[in-house]
Parts: structure tokens; C-alpha cells; sequence
């Protein structure tokens, strides 16, 4: 019995999830300099990754690739 192909699930956004660490961020940002982090940074930083990761899917699509690659970024 042949098996039925899967159905491609549609992209996800993240929906507001946070894509990055919190406490990597105050770590990274600590070392730099004794910075404090605002309690809006780390939403802002990962609003700006997951456009970064939109346009590199884009780029992928656009050269009719699946696997996004750091040239893309």
C-alpha cells in the first residue's frame, strides 16, 4: 500500500515569541560593557532576527533552495 504524501504545513510565524535569550543578551551586552538591558531590548532584538531570518528564507526561495544558508544572511 503506497503512503500518502504529507501535506506541506504552511510558514509559522513566530506570533510575538521571543527567538533570542534573554540572559545571553545581558551576558553578551555585560562583557561589551557594564550595560543594563531595558525590558523592551530583547523583544526589539528578536523582532530584528526574525526579519533577518524572513529575508534570507526569501533569498533561499528566490535561488529555489530549501536549506537557508549563511549567504543568505
Amino acid at each position: 500500500m503506497a503512503k500518502k504524501a504529507a501535506a506541506k504545513k504552511p510558514a509559522k510565524k513566530s506570533g510575538g515569541e521571543i527567538l533570542v535569550v534573554q540572559s545571553k543578551v545581558r551576558d553578551y551586552l555585560k562583557g561589551v560593557g557594564e550595560f543594563n538591558i531595558g525590558s523592551d531590548l530583547v523583544g526589539a532584538v528578536s523582532s530584528k532576527v526574525e526579519s533577518i531570518l524572513d529575508q534570507a528564507a526569501e533569498r533561499a526561495k528566490g535561488n529555489n533552495r530549501k536549506t537557508i544558508q549563511a549567504r543568505d544572511v
